[in-house]
């Protein structure tokens, strides 16, 4: 039997899966800010879904429904982003010089459960707090020096940026 054919008997039985990631590489190409808005989006939401009321009950399920869904998948982006800024950008030096890292990113993983178990603005902005003063500590490790400013979204709340 060719080596070919042992391979392809092989990839049958045990078929390749697809490996999703930031890129492994590791490229050096990494930003909180996708999680600062997906920290928004899921405000947005919350805000969205306190405030819903229609007298059309169908439009009324079709509507928190889609709302739900959003809210869910931004709470996913951010458990994705900040698991990325965790595990491959932050070293262990960074650890140490900014000592309160490791529960930024300990209680943002509880607050992301959380948000998506529940409609709660308390816990949305919790853990838009803790992914600003981890996009802070992430500028500061690159010598920059972070700015919170007022968002230009709805939500009214703020971001962080660099000077």
């Amino acid at each position: 039997m060719s080596r070919k054919s042992i391979l392809s008997i092989i990839s049958k039985i045990l078929p390749a899966k697809t490996a999703y990631a930031h890129c492994d590489i590791p490229c050096g190409i990494y930003d909180p800010n996708r999680a600062q808005l997906a920290a928004h989006t899921v405000i947005r939401m919350t805000q969205l879904l306190s405030e819903s009321v229609n007298d059309n009950k169908i439009k009324l399920g079709h509507d928190i429904a889609r709302m739900t869904l959003v809210k869910e998948k931004h709470a996913e982006i951010i458990e994705e982003e900040l698991g990325t800024l965790e595990n491959d950008y932050f070293k262990e030096e960074h650890f140490k010089e900014f000592s309160e890292l490791k529960e930024l990113f300990f209680n943002s993983s509880k607050l992301t459960a959380k948000i998506r178990q529940n409609i709660d603005l308390e816990a949305a902005e919790e853990i838009l707090e803790n992914i600003l003063k981890i996009s802070e500590i992430f500028y500061k490790t690159k010598k920059l020096h972070p700015v919170r400013l007022k968002s230009p979204y709805p939500t009214q709340r703020e971001i962080v940026t660099y000077k």
